[in-house]
């Protein structure tokens, strides 16, 4: 059985991926599983680990905004990085010889998806967001199965779809014991906690926002932010003038949570500050936590603020705009919220009720029965 997954290099691609090449190997633990796609050593590191062999092609994207560089950048990718891509993924489908492709979409698996339909490889894929992404819909028509995340998913064949949620790693929402918390972030649970996530490579506008609020909220509540690894540097030296000493007992920066810390912080949480990809959305609400999302505003086809307000009409969010958020605005939030706990726990049964933990498991039986 050779399943060859394809997809972007982010976090929200590759963990749903993880998710479901480990209940694949849960039950045919002799299946051979591949990954083709861009370039990116930390994901490239994570689906190795999970015994996931890795092909890097070149894949290139259209911008939509505009400007001089970008409009070279999109010829640069359009001339050479997409037909390079579909080159290299032509012939490593051909000889690799998969007997099904899973796509999770997005600009990364575009060469390959060409190629599957070029080669009348078998393809399923996966749709994260109510908006659909451009690949997705370009070639959902040739796909045998196409999994969604919601309900009112757009644009896509009906008689194609499946509601499976988005797929989340099942260890991250495992129960875990005070001390384990402890050693894993450092922190005792004695304050309300307040757990900041800007996505897998971090938010640089979340981190501001959380760091211009730190001298408010650090009084009465505990915070665990997650700033990405290429933003730690600067937000360290930010905290040495923006935080007192004081203060710092109460504040715990990481870079990058890893999966053990990360279903510890999860467990710690009282309430979640986040991004609204549907990956995020999925985590939270499987682990049964109140949030306030912050959809980034520049999401292709703006599919987070559609995915953000879908998900906060079950009552387990509140949604919180870019162009509307405030130091003021925020801090009352946050601490209205933190202080009324018949809310925080309205909240957390909403999310619960949404949450679909079984998703990488229907997708792997559906992989299976197909092959078999």
């Amino acid at each position: 059985m050779k399943i060859l997954f394809a997809g972007g290099g982010t976090g929200g691609h590759i963990f749903p991926i993880i998710a479901i090449a480990r209940e694949i190997k849960n039950s045919s633990p002799d299946a051979d599983l591949y990954f083709i796609g861009p370039r990116d050593e930390e994901s490239k590191h994570l689906l190795e680990k999970e015994g996931i062999k890795v092909k890097n092609i070149f894949t290139g994207k259209m911008r939509r905004y505009s400007g001089g560089i970008v409009f070279i950048q999109n010829l640069v990718d359009l001339a050479f990085k997409i037909p390079l891509g579909i080159i290299q993924s032509f012939f490593y489908i051909f000889f690799l010889s998969p007997d099904l492709i899973f796509s999770k979409g997005g600009h990364g698996a575009l060469p390959a998806i060409i190629s599957a339909k070029i080669l009348q490889t078998p393809l399923f894929i996966h749709e994260s967001d109510i908006n659909p992404g451009l690949v997705n819909k370009r070639f959902s028509s040739y796909a045998l199965e196409i999994f969604t995340s919601f309900p009112e998913t757009k644009d896509l064949p009906i008689e194609k779809m499946i509601l499976v949620g988005n797929p989340i790693r099942k260890s991250i929402i495992e129960k875990v014991e005070e001390e384990e918390i402890k050693k894993e972030l450092g922190i005792n649970k004695t304050k309300p906690t307040i757990l900041f996530l800007g996505g897998s490579q971090g938010s640089e506008r979340i981190n501001d926002l959380a760091l211009s609020i730190m001298p408010q909220i650090l009084p009465e509540f505990q915070v665990i932010h997650q700033c990405g690894i290429k933003n730690s540097k600067e937000i360290i030296i930010q905290t040495e003038f923006l935080i007192s000493k004081e203060l710092k007992k109460n504040y715990h920066l990481i870079p990058f949570l890893t999966e053990n810390q990360l279903r510890s912080a999860y467990q710690a949480a009282d309430l979640i500050v986040s991004r609204a990809g549907s990956g995020s959305i999925f985590e939270i609400a499987a682990a049964g936590k109140p949030s306030i999302l912050i959809p980034l505003s520049e999401s292709a086809q703006n599919h987070q603020l559609e995915n953000a307000y879908f998900y906060s009409e079950t009552g387990a969010a509140i949604v919180i705009e870019e162009e509307n958020v405030t130091n003021h605005l925020f801090t009352k939030e946050i601490s209205n919220l933190l202080k009324s706990n018949k809310r925080l726990n309205e909240m957390a049964q909403s999310a619960k009720n949404f949450s679909r933990p079984r998703s990488a498991e229907i997708i792997a039986e559906y992989i299976i029965e197909f092959l078999d």
